[in-house]
């Protein structure tokens, strides 16, 4: 069984990156341009969610409320990969159960780590 992880990033450029970099260790990947796209593709096969904040029509705060009160995907793991370094908004997703936060630029090398170490 593949291990599915969805990306959220209305940045295409980004999205590529991320699963280029993700399809190279083996990991199958599903991408979504916001948060809205993002809660049409879930399904039970994922294992984990990659997740910018700062997107239109749904961001990712507001995806990850969404999400988390959702009984079948309240435990789905969650990165956030994302240029927002504010505390606050730090705390509050981490409060949510985002479970690794990643701020751009970042290394390929971090979001591997973040990924392995979430995905079993």
């Amino acid at each position: 069984m593949s291990k599915k992880i969805l990306i959220i990033d209305d940045s295409p450029a980004q999205r590529k990156l991320v699963k280029v970099t993700l399809e190279s260790k083996g990991y199958e990947v599903l991408e979504a341009e916001n948060g809205a796209q993002g809660l049409e593709l879930l399904n039970p096969d994922l294992k984990l969610v990659v997740c910018d904040v700062n997107m239109p029509i749904m961001d990712g705060v507001e995806f990850v409320e969404k999400l988390k009160s959702t009984g079948n995907y309240q435990f789905l793991p969650i990165v956030m990969l994302t240029t927002e370094s504010q505390t606050a908004m730090k705390d509050k997703l981490v409060a949510q159960g985002i479970r690794a936060w990643i701020t751009k630029p970042f290394s390929m090398d971090q979001l591997l780590s973040s990924v392995s170490k979430l995905v079993v």
